[in-house]
C-alpha cells in the first residue's frame, strides 16, 4: 500500500511536470502557431533568475513565482518586438529565428555565468510514507500544476484579455477592424507564453542542475507534448501530459529513467501515427 501511494504521487509529479514544462510552448506555438526552438532557453533563463535572485539575498518563492517569470517576460516581449512580430505566418522562418535566439541566449549566459553548474536547494524537506521517502517539494509541483491549469482555463475563458487573445489569433483581420491592435495582443501573448516558461525554469531549479544548456533537456518533451496534445490548448496539454507523464514515470519504475524516456518518445510516436492531429484532434473536439 505504501508503494503503490509513492508511485501514485511521482505519476502525478510526472504528469505535473510536463503541463508545467509545456504551458508555455502551448501558449506561444498552440495559440500564436510560432515555433518556439528557443523555448528551452526560456527556461533556462528563469532557472538563473532564481540563481541571481537568491544571491540579491530575495527569498526563494519570491524568486520562483515572481522574479522568474517577470524577467523573462520582459525579455519575451523585447525578442517579439525586435525579432518574432516581423515572421508571423512564416512557421519555417520563426523555426529558424528562434533557433539562433536559443544559440544566441545559451551564448550570451556561458559568457556571463560561465559553463559550470549551480544549484538551489529543493525547500521543505522529506517526509516518510511507510519506509519511503518523498520529497516535499513532489506536491508543490503537483499543486502548482493544477493551479497553473485552472488559471489558464479562467484567464482564456472568462476575462477580456483572454476571449481578446482568442479571438485575434483566430481572426486578426476582424479584430482589427473592431479597433483591437493584433500587434499588441501578439506581443502581449508572447511575452505570457515567456512568463509561463520562465516559471518553469524557476521552479525546475531545484529539481536540476542549473546550466546554459539546461533547455535542451526540456523542449523535446514540450514540443512532443503540445503536438500530442492537438488543436485544444488546454485539454490537449492535460491529455498529453496525463498519457506520456503516466508512461514515462511507470515505464521509469520498473526499468530505469533511461528507458522511460525511450518509452515516452515510443509512446508519442504511436500515438501521432495513430492520431496524427492529437488527441484533441479526435477526441475532446470544440474544448479549450
Amino acid at each position: 500500500m505504501d508503494l503503490a501511494l509513492v508511485v501514485l504521487i511521482q505519476v502525478l509529479y510526472a504528469v505535473a511536470s510536463l503541463v508545467i514544462v509545456s504551458a508555455g510552448l502551448a501558449v506561444i506555438f498552440g495559440m500564436m502557431k510560432v515555433i518556439n526552438l528557443a523555448h528551452g532557453e526560456f527556461m533556462m533563463l528563469g532557472a538563473y533568475a532564481v540563481i541571481a535572485a537568491l544571491k540579491l539575498g530575495i527569498n526563494l518563492w519570491i524568486a520562483m513565482f515572481i522574479v522568474a517569470p517577470i524577467a523573462v517576460g520582459l525579455v519575451g516581449v523585447v525578442l517579439e518586438r525586435l525579432v518574432i512580430r516581423r515572421l508571423y505566418g512564416r512557421m519555417v522562418d520563426t523555426m529558424l529565428a528562434t533557433w539562433g535566439l536559443s544559440l544566441l541566449l545559451v551564448g550570451i549566459v556561458t559568457s556571463v555565468a560561465g559553463n559550470t553548474t549551480a544549484g538551489v536547494s529543493a525547500p521543505l524537506g522529506s517526509f516518510s510514507i511507510g519506509a519511503y521517502s518523498v520529497s516535499g517539494y513532489t506536491l508543490v509541483i503537483i499543486a502548482v500544476a493544477v493551479a497553473l491549469s485552472l488559471a489558464i482555463r479562467f484567464v482564456l475563458t472568462r476575462t477580456q484579455l483572454g476571449l481578446i487573445a482568442r479571438g485575434t489569433m483566430q481572426k486578426p483581420d476582424m479584430a482589427n477592424a473592431l479597433g483591437i491592435s493584433p500587434s499588441r495582443v501578439y506581443s502581449v501573448t508572447f511575452a505570457v507564453g515567456a512568463a509561463l516558461s520562465g516559471l518553469a525554469g524557476g521552479l525546475l531549479a531545484p529539481l536540476t542542475g542549473v546550466v546554459p544548456t539546461m533547455g535542451a533537456a526540456f523542449v523535446a518533451k514540450a514540443f512532443i507534448t503540445v503536438i500530442g496534445g492537438g488543436p485544444a490548448i488546454l485539454a490537449g496539454l492535460i491529455g498529453a501530459s496525463t498519457l506520456f507523464g503516466a508512461i514515462n514515470q511507470l515505464a521509469t519504475f520498473v526499468t530505469t529513467p533511461v528507458l522511460g524516456e525511450v518509452a515516452l518518445l515510443v509512446a508519442a510516436i504511436v500515438m501521432l501515427r495513430l492520431l496524427p492531429q492529437g488527441i484533441t484532434g479526435r477526441f475532446f473536439k470544440g474544448s479549450l
